[in-house]
């Protein structure tokens, strides 16, 4: 099979439907002429000015580049841009900071949280430390949907050593000073993973946590539009806890972790993080809120029951059981009209992981290729529609999205 004409298949369906899961986005086409550079070519273990291999004057100079701007921009002494992935990234600051069986305190996968903030049994921070976890609390809206009270008390009683502020499925702003006083009652880092929302905090959409936190870690996809990487930083509250705190994180992740960096995509991130700097990007993370609170705005007239009843970020969760549909079921036909979502838990999920009662949505890729609040109502209206037709309605719906894409081009070249 030609892989080649596959990815030509794959750029088409991109343009031809509308990427409506949060934490999918389009990338700029520097960032893919660099990923897809001759910097896959290089090996370079090790850190700028510190390698085991020779012929890095030039690399050196591009991974230089890509911390000083993520320090510039997030306001953090220090930056790691090797993990690979956010998963890695997460895994780094555990094993730089943990020993075995040590304590996790962190948001439970089904409300809203991430298998690396220690989902018990099936992954290396549930197997190999203490996981312990906190809820949602959709009755506690005055405190952003967080009893702080109970979350104390949990960790009071688990003493964690690392209490982890962060979400995959969350709508709502994130109030790290609250996670701030717990962590510091009870002696824990406090470790904010910002992946979702890294670009909404660069553009000044969502409160950072640099200010509070000892560490964060983000992806470099989603919100904040580049490559598929990760990184690491730790700030002055951090710094100031433990000088050491910075070579710690380095060392957990080369050598503790990981092999020789990705030049290609630490390239593509150093680029994505100058461009997240502009006038331009902080216009882009304003819509993206904009259009996803339009959107939650119009599902809710559409009889959608949306958990938090509403967002104040980039992403919505939906509640289907009032459609008496599941959301893997939803997010198959919604697919099939040319609207690409993923299936999600919400809080107190009455079904199984694989066929749950929500999807999760959102608008960072839809923003980028122009679309506005007027756009969102259309939109509604489709998954309105979608969940309730048949295979040849759904054919005619995916034409439907088609028409209306072509008015909003996307650069995939």
């Amino acid at each position: 099979m030609d892989v080649s004409s596959l990815i030509e298949k794959e750029k088409q369906r991109q343009r031809d439907t509308l990427m409506m899961i949060p934490s999918e986005n389009y990338t700029y086409p520097e960032v893919r002429k660099a990923v897809g550079s001759i910097l896959m070519h290089k090996y370079a273990e090790g850190y700028p000015g510190k390698r085991y291999y020779q012929g890095m004057e030039f690399v050196d100079q591009i991974e230089s580049e890509a911390r000083k701007q993520a320090k510039i921009l997030f306001k953090t002494p220090h930056a790691n841009v090797q993990p690979y992935s956010g998963s890695p990234a997460n895994s780094a600051v555990y094993f730089a900071l943990l020993e075995p069986k040590d304590t996790i305190l962190g948001l439970t996968l089904s409300h809203g949280g991430h298998l690396t903030h220690g989902h018990p049994k099936i992954t290396f921070s549930g197997r190999y430390f203490n996981t312990v976890h906190y809820q949602l609390s959709l009755e506690s809206k005055n405190t952003g949907y967080f009893d702080f009270k109970e979350i104390l008390k949990i960790a009071k009683k688990e003493k964690p050593k690392i209490i982890v502020a962060g979400t995959t499925a969350f709508p709502r702003i994130i109030n790290w000073k609250e996670f701030a006083k717990i962590a510091d009652e009870v002696g824990a880092y406090l470790m904010a993973d910002i992946s979702h929302i890294a670009g909404l905090v660069a553009g000044g959409s969502h409160p950072s946590p640099v200010p509070y936190a000892d560490i964060v870690t983000t992806t470099t996809h989603k919100t904040l539009r580049g490559p598929r990487g990760a990184l690491i930083m730790v700030t002055e509250k951090g710094m100031k806890k433990d000088p050491q705190l910075g070579d710690k994180i380095d060392k957990a992740v080369f050598p503790g972790l990981q092999g020789g960096p990705h030049l290609h995509t630490i390239a593509g991130i150093a680029i994505a993080l100058q461009k997240a700097q502009s006038d331009d990007f902080k216009a882009y993370a304003q819509q993206v809120v904009k259009n996803a609170s339009a959107l939650a705005k119009e599902l809710i007239n559409n009889g959608f029951n949306l958990v938090t009843d509403g967002t104040d970020n980039h992403l919505i969760v939906v509640d289907l059981r009032n459609f008496n549909i599941d959301g893997k079921r939803a997010a198959e036909k919604l697919e099939k009209a040319g609207i690409v979502v993923n299936a999600n838990t919400i809080p107190n999920d009455p079904n199984p992981p694989f066929k749950p009662s929500g999807i999760r949505l959102g608008t960072p890729a839809l923003t980028v290729r122009g679309m506005r609040e007027q756009e969102m109502k259309i939109i509604a209206d489709i998954m309105l529609k979608s969940l309730d037709s048949d295979q040849d309605q759904l054919t005619i719906i995916a034409d439907n999205v088609k028409k209306l894409l072509a008015d909003y081009p996307i650069d995939l070249e």
